[in-house]
């Protein structure tokens, strides 16, 4: 998809190039090579993050900015299939402390779950700083006016806000290849408030799990004290506040041509020599991994040479290929685990292999990708052992081969895939008897459930491939560049669809939904006409419209002014009147006090800080500090944030533009649709709502409902407008599609 750019792109003095995007990561996706009369020559790389995003660039006429893999060497701005190349030169030096020591030394082993331990040294982290501000550099001057820059992974997490201070027109994202840690080993990084803060210069932040977006936001909480709802952080700029996304995007592979390798004769020959090579074993299981501490090579050799010893198994039998490709071998942790390794496997070797067979078969380098290909084929078994993983690739490469629909994939619960891969058997690499176990259950597995184990693996990684990731990371990050006037034509399609639905249930935010955000929110009315297409709605059978606020239903109900059929929710899904005369809210005592205590926190707060003001509300408490100096108000919500915390641990605390919220009962926007749902039995839903909040309400939506988003912005819905009149617009319209589905029935 083109890429679009914002209709008032933020002002900028930085000098703009022409590129609508930007893709900024390490390295090139050419490799470098010289030809036999010493030109230049320049080779795609094969990776599956270049084939998801070659069509696309091509298609926006976009720009990469990367290391070429050559030290000291400077190369100018080239064309490759359609792509402009941006070279970014680094020094030998800069290899050493930038790449090989801060990006593989201190923060891959600290990301890693600290398997190794990291080095910390400030000349690597002053390398860190000025090879990131180059690479922000590079990609400013690329960028045109409004573009969108996508940066990848750790080495360069410091860009995106280096890119934020040069050029605020642009809409950045960042994808972190690898996982995030929790906080406790996060924190033991001496910069760690800079990588955030860098972080959060991008506008979306992508990660591989659920887990490690947590983590991250987590970070952020403690370190920064920022409001989190959610995906959603906000973060205090020059206009107020600033939303950024920070959400899981599992990367994928292009399965498709995987499949197709797998399915070409001299490939498939190939997997039968190699199985004849190997003496024609009853089962060959098949490991691939860069040669890295965090695969857990080690785990499952020790593993398999126990099962040996134990007569479990017979090298006559069964036979491990472990491929190892070199890896970062000048590191020196590096070359401590290359001769780990081969000594267990000569170790193994020499006291299980015959003379005609081998127990390991090991290989300490790369092939080609139609020589894994046959791996993949020859392979019985596929052993993914890691110990921590942001994704694991091999595993996903492995299914998508398998188009005979036999294989077993063995896959540690540590890797990413593990949250995709579930009819895998899932291991614990660290528990060797478990490995153990494993390993004997899919050499003995019948061909029915192996059968029907990769149908299903195959299904999850055909319909979740590399390029459908791509376009849903830019999809969520760039939709909320521009929203034009009316109602979208794929709306129009999905609201046609949704309104033959048995029952359908359509909740709306109110402020910024319905109703113009205005400076006195007592004076909020929703736009002219909204009265009307509600009431259409409810006078079709078999439809329920709710309203969900954040607002107290007292102050919903005066703003509103509902009709009686209207189901109400209030103060983030607290209040609730369904189908009552009454409101419902049921505090229980200790809810009470702390209430009580809150009230003596923010009241002392506000009594000494001028410009403030409590806001007293059935749950909780806002503090409201719009009248203060910005000092002052900054000062007073930290103060109240602290003292809660301490005082009050379990509080629900929400951030808004110069209020901070205080609820004794932790409920959102999604728990208030999820009881809409079971109240009314829905079978599809149309949530509509402008705010951070809302996202929480996205996040439970399912498959076949329909989350509108109104304005600008990072989110989770599927579809957007401009404002309050559009919603009232999409109103008629999906009463207009249901009662001509109703009159059609009749």
């Amino acid at each position: 998809m083109p890429i679009s750019t914002p209709a008032e792109p933020r002002q900028s003095a930085e000098p703009q190039g022409t590129y609508p995007l930007v893709v900024v990561s390490n390295r090139l996706p050419v490799d470098h090579e010289v030809n036999p009369d010493g030109s230049d020559a320049w080779r795609t790389s094969p990776g599956g993050l270049v084939t998801a995003l070659e069509p696309l660039m091509q298609a926006s006429d976009g720009a990469w900015v990367g290391w070429p893999g050559v030290a000291d060497r400077s190369f100018d701005p080239f064309e490759k299939n359609g792509i402009s190349i941006i070279p970014v030169r680094l020094s030998a030096l800069e290899l050493e402390q930038f790449y090989e020591g801060f990006s593989n030394d201190t923060l891959w082993p600290l990301y890693h779950d600290v398997i190794a331990p990291p080095s910390y040294h400030r000349e690597w982290w002053d390398s860190y700083v000025a090879v990131n501000r180059r690479f922000a550099e590079r990609a400013a001057s690329a960028a045109a006016r409004g573009a969108t820059v996508w940066v990848h992974d750790y080495q360069l997490q410091l860009v995106p806000r280096m890119l934020r201070e040069a050029r605020p027109d642009l809409l950045i994202g960042f994808f972190n290849h690898i996982p995030f840690p929790p906080y406790g080993i996060y924190a033991q990084l001496p910069w760690r408030k800079q990588i955030l803060d860098g972080l959060l210069g991008a506008d979306l932040i992508g990660f591989q799990r659920v887990a490690d977006a947590g983590n991250f936001s987590l970070a952020v909480r403690r370190l920064f004290g920022y409001p989190t709802r959610g995906v959603a952080i906000d973060v205090p700029d020059a206009a107020g506040s600033r939303r950024v996304i920070a959400k899981h995007f599992p990367i994928s592979i292009d399965a498709a041509s995987y499949e197709a390798l797998a399915r070409r004769p001299d490939i498939q020959e190939r997997a039968r020599q190699i199985r004849a090579d190997l003496g024609n074993p009853g089962t060959i299981m098949l490991g691939v991994d860069r040669l890295d501490y965090t695969k857990g090579i080690g785990h499952r050799i020790k593993a398999f040479g126990e099962l040996l010893e134990d007569g479990s198994l017979s090298v006559e039998d069964v036979t491990l290929v472990q491929v190892a490709s070199p890896s970062r071998e000048r590191v020196g942790t590096y070359m401590a685990l290359r001769d780990e390794i081969e000594l267990a496997v000569g170790r193994l070797n020499g006291d299980y292999s015959t003379i005609s067979h081998t127990a390991i078969s090991y290989h300490h380098h790369g092939y080609p990708r139609e020589e894994m290909v046959a791996l993949y084929l020859a392979a019985d078994v596929m052993l993914v052992t890691a110990l921590r993983d942001g994704m694991n690739l091999v595993a996903k490469e492995y299914v998508a081969v398998r188009f005979d629909g036999d294989g077993v994939l063995v896959l540690s619960e540590f890797a990413g895939a593990a949250d995709e891969l579930k009819q895998a058997i899932l291991i614990n690499p660290h528990d060797i008897d478990g490995v153990k176990a494993a390993i004997l259950r899919a050499i003995a597995m019948p061909q029915n459930e192996r059968t029907r184990r990769m149908r299903a693996l195959r299904r999850k990684v055909f319909d979740n491939d590399v390029a459908a990731w791509s376009a849903s990371f830019l999809r969520t990050l760039t939709e909320g560049a521009v929203v034009r006037a009316g109602v979208p034509d794929k709306l129009a399609e999905a609201l046609r669809e949704i309104s033959g639905a048995p029952t359908l249930l359509v909740a709306l935010d109110f402020d910024g939904t319905l109703a113009p955000h205005v400076d006195r929110p007592e004076e909020a009315r929703a736009v002219a006409g909204t009265r009307e297409a509600v009431q259409r709605l409810l006078d079709l059978p078999g439809v329920r419209v709710a309203f969900v606020s954040g607002r107290a239903l007292v102050s919903l109900q005066h703003v509103a002014q509902p009709q009686s059929d209207v189901l109400l929710t209030g103060s983030h899904g607290i209040e609730v009147q369904l189908d009552t005369p009454e409101i419902e809210l049921d505090l229980v005592a200790a809810e009470l006090e702390q209430l009580d205590a809150l009230a003596g926190v923010l009241d002392r707060i506000a009594g000494t800080t001028s410009g403030t003001w409590i806001e007293r509300k059935p749950a909780g408490l806002a503090l409201h500090t719009r009248l203060a100096t910005p000092q002052d108000g900054l000062a007073a919500q930290r103060q109240a944030r602290e003292q809660t915390e301490q005082l009050l641990p379990g509080l629900t605390i929400r951030e808004g533009k110069n209020v901070l919220e205080f609820s004794v009962r932790a409920s959102s926007k999604g728990d208030a649709l999820a009881r809409l749902r079971d109240h009314t039995g829905a079978d599809r839903v149309l949530y509509a709502g402008d705010d951070v909040t809302d996202e929480d309400a996205f996040a439970v939506l399912r498959e076949g409902d329909i989350g509108l988003k109104i304005g600008p912005g990072v989110s989770l819905a599927g579809y957007r407008v401009r404002g309050p009149g559009e919603v009232t617009e999409v109103l008629r319209l999906l009463a207009d599609f249901r009662a001509g589905a109703s009159d059609s029935a009749t």
